[in-house]
């Protein structure tokens, strides 16, 4: 196959893998078509004839196919940061879209280099070349999900949020359930009508329908029948979802959004009369100092006479000490709830957004965005407790970072019974930013097996199961209160089932297990190489 063939296979390949994660109009994630995506790209670096016959393709191609496929991939997937950038940041058109496309080529860089190995090493065995495909894959989502801070938002594993492979979100997290799709589109391009004929196919067929049917009863197992509860779960927590719309343009502006946004939530916080009362990022768009005197003392007297609570999104923090991006809790000083104002603050900063990386000042300085150098949180800080619930928040994309989630489950007695997620996706419009990050919260429902609430200016304002499925969400881009109820999960398990596989070992190493079952892997094939050579082969 020529050159201009294979470039345009793999640029409409990764443009399907984008379309996967959130179809546009619906905002679907598409399973099947991930898999059709990542044959194709599969097929394009392992033609039918193998090594051995004079077929392969050299590492130089497989660099380009796989740097034109992630490319592709990736600025399909996040092209919405040139909102940000040009509508909201004012930076002219043209370097908005080179900026978008120079980050999507730097992280497909790691897909490049995958791909090159893949045909360097050029396994014979068709169930080699599978599980490296798979491996270097998993190693390739990793590194650009980690290095350089890491920005993992797209991940091929988010397809299958609603897919059959969704089961295994609970042994694996998104990125082993992304390395599994990766084997099964390598072996699947590998079959051929003789393999019919001789019965491999079905085979084939019979171990992954095996594999998938023991996912399934597992997890069946895990959330419905195989533990008795130690004692009666306490019942569902009330909710009111607090959604404000104020025009990105506005929000922090002094004469327009900042007035709206103050007069709007207070009173909604005043007004509700759930158990929990959650307003998004930065609801509150001022410090606490800059605020009118007792503004926030009186939200916060409301909540201490009982019998609600309140996690309301705010900056805090000063020039001396520095800035978070936090998160304030209220409620009433009982023994049930909180002595002290309870506080967390993101860990995870958006780069550019929350922080300048070293070297790009002049890039921000071209943007009238209010950017900042925002101090980091710790890792794994304290739930808040409510009513027999753990409640565990995170802000923003914080929600992509399953391995830092994973952290506050070190300890199953402590673990989160709940997760909310406080975002402002109204930098990137009315687009599909929404409905993939909406997908993001529901694998991390999947992991943890752990409801996701999300509290949002402009959308996906939204409850989530613990089994990923929404089950309220408020109409986007509209200001209002979304009410429903969530059931924590965890409290009343024996401990040995009060947190997923992926939660116990990813709280006490990370993602090491996966960095490590990829390199055995690479390691494999390496050494089966030298031995091909070794005989001459």
């Amino acid at each position: 196959m020529r050159w201009p063939l294979q470039a345009l296979l793999a640029l409409a390949a990764g443009l399907a893998q984008a379309a996967s994660l959130a179809w546009p109009g619906s905002g679907q994630p598409l399973w099947w078509l991930q898999l059709v995506s990542l044959a194709v790209l599969a097929r394009l670096v392992r033609p039918m004839a193998n090594a051995a016959t004079g077929g392969a393709v050299s590492w130089q191609r497989g660099a380009l196919i796989g740097g034109v496929f992630a490319t592709a991939w990736l600025s399909g997937t996040f092209w919405w940061l040139f909102i940000s950038m040009h509508a909201y940041g004012g930076l002219p058109a043209p370097l908005a879209v080179a900026a978008v496309l120079g980050l999507a080529a730097f992280l497909a860089s790691y897909y490049a280099a995958a791909l090159a190995l893949f045909c360097r090493l050029a396994p014979v065995h068709k169930a080699g070349a599978a599980l490296l495909f798979g491996a270097l894959w998993l190693l390739a989502e990793l590194a650009r999900g980690i290095w350089w801070t890491g920005f993992p938002w797209g991940a091929g594993g988010y397809a299958h949020v609603d897919g059959p492979l969704a089961v295994l979100a609970r042994y694996v997290g998104v990125y082993g359930v992304g390395a599994v799709a990766a084997v099964l589109a390598m072996g699947a391009v590998q079959l051929r009508p003789a393999d019919l004929r001789r019965g491999r196919l079905w085979a084939w067929l019979l171990a992954m329908a095996g594999v998938l049917a023991l996912a399934t009863v597992g997890r069946f197992c895990a959330v419905n029948l195989c533990h008795t509860p130690s004692q009666p779960p306490p019942p569902p927590l009330s909710l009111e979802l607090l959604q404000g719309n104020i025009p990105q343009d506005e929000k922090f502006q002094p004469g327009s959004g900042v007035p709206v946004a103050l007069q709007w939530y207070a009173q909604a916080l005043r007004d509700a009369k759930a158990d929990l009362v959650v307003a998004p990022e930065t609801a509150i768009p001022l410090l606490p100092q800059q605020l009118i005197p007792g503004y926030l003392e009186g939200l916060q007297q409301r909540y201490a006479q009982g019998p609600q609570a309140a996690l309301v999104g705010i900056p805090l923090g000063d020039e001396t000490l520095g800035y978070t991006n936090s998160v304030r809790g209220m409620g009433p000083s009982t023994p049930g709830g909180q002595a002290e104002p309870y506080r967390y603050d993101k860990h995870h900063l958006v780069p550019f957004g929350e922080f300048i990386p070293p070297f790009f000042k002049w890039f921000t300085a071209m943007m009238d965005i209010p950017l900042g150098d925002f101090n980091r949180g710790a890792v794994g800080q304290p739930s808040f407790a409510w009513k027999g619930q753990r409640i565990a928040p995170n802000i923003c994309y914080e929600d992509l970072f399953g391995e830092e989630l994973g952290a506050r489950f070190i300890d199953p007695a402590q673990a989160p019974t709940v997760f909310v997620n406080f975002s402002n996706i109204g930098w990137f419009g009315d687009s599909l930013a929404i409905d993939q990050h909406l997908h993001i919260s529901r694998m991390r429902a999947l992991e943890f097996e752990r409801p996701m609430v999300r509290a949002t200016n402009t959308g996906a304002t939204a409850i989530i199961d613990h089994r990923g499925m929404v089950t309220h969400q408020l109409e986007r881009h509209t200001r209002g209160v979304l009410r429903g109820e969530v059931q924590g999960r965890g409290l009343s398990a024996p401990t040995g089932w009060a947190i997923t596989p992926y939660a116990w070992w990813v709280a006490r190493w990370g993602l090491w297990p996966l960095w490590a079952l990829g390199g055995l892997a690479l390691v494999a094939a390496l050494l089966a190489q030298g031995v091909r050579r070794a005989r001459g082969g």
